[in-house]
């Protein structure tokens, strides 16, 4: 089961998420979440070139055994040479990594491919791909509607995408189920909706009341399945075979261990009343936060 899950890394290059309390990640203790999530099974690291110092921070640690996926920052204005400034991008995440290729690379915004750029992108992408500097190339999306667009257009070897207990849209539209049979690597994240679904009662945010009804519906299902927040949030994932891998961030060793604690094998129904279509809510790019 550990081998599904896949280790997300904003957290070590910066403070990430609205839940996180204790800031960035020092190195020190980085280099024990490496070792410890690596003796338990667990095989890739998902980072950014947007992620502060995330990619200098894994080389420094050395990553070499490892699968990696890392991510471009968006296009630059009045770039001249698209093919020379993925070359670039990608040789400096391959520096800063300590490494000679990548499992992933990815398009921190899809919509990129759509834009008058889009065909020379995606052509720069492959080129990379044919040198043996990548494994596999995609996006990043914030919602499977991105897909309706991009698929027709651009074979996608990898595609990264939220999904929880509260956010199913990416299996409920059937794109989930249509990428598996399609044999693209679907990796999804936003598991704990940044922490959200971990918090209890007292600690949530006040921007988040207006769900107040769903909060408690959620309270109180864990409770009746005699279920803690974590391991619900991690089932609810790793139930979907046609997920190759969770991306989970942590805030610290600890955290790490209790994910790794966690039994997650066991099936249960996740009732559709803890699912919400509502945006402000699922997606983070919306959240109005003070």
């Amino acid at each position: 089961m550990h081998n599904r899950i896949a280790l997300g890394t904003a957290q070590f290059g910066m403070p990430y998420g609205v839940a996180n309390q204790l800031g960035q990640i020092n190195p020190g203790e980085a280099g024990e979440i490496l070792r410890r999530a690596r003796a338990a099974g667990m095989d890739t690291l998902d980072t950014a070139i947007a992620y502060g110092d995330s990619e200098k921070t894994l080389g420094s640690l050395g990553v070499q055994e490892w699968k990696l996926v890392s991510k471009l920052p968006a296009l630059p204005g009045a770039c001249a040479d698209i093919a020379a400034w993925v070359r670039s991008e990608l040789s400096g995440s391959l520096t800063r990594l300590g490494v000679p290729k990548l499992h992933g690379l990815l398009l921190h915004r899809s919509q990129q491919l759509l834009e008058p750029h889009g065909a020379a992108i995606y052509a720069a992408l492959r080129d990379v791909q044919q040198l043996g500097l990548v494994d596999k190339i995609g996006v990043s999306i914030y919602g499977p509607e991105e897909l309706e667009a991009l698929w027709p257009k651009f074979r996608l070897d990898l595609i990264q995408s939220p999904f929880n207990v509260f956010d199913r849209r990416l299996a409920s539209s059937g794109w989930l189920e249509r990428m598996h049979q399609a044999g693209t690597e679907v990796h999804v994240r936003s598991v704990f909706l940044q922490g959200l679904l971990l918090q209890p009662p007292e600690k949530r945010r006040a921007e988040f009341s207006a769900w107040q009804d769903l909060w408690s519906t959620w309270d109180g299902w864990l409770t009746a399945e005699h279920l803690s927040p974590l391991r619900a949030s991690l089932m609810f994932a790793l139930s979907r075979p046609e997920i190759c891998r969770v991306v989970v961030g942590v805030d610290g060793v600890g955290h790490l261990d209790e994910i790794l604690a966690a039994p997650c094998t066991e099936q249960i129904d996740f009732p559709h009343f803890l699912e919400s279509s509502d945006l402000r809510l699922i997606n983070p790019t919306q959240w109005k936060l003070q």
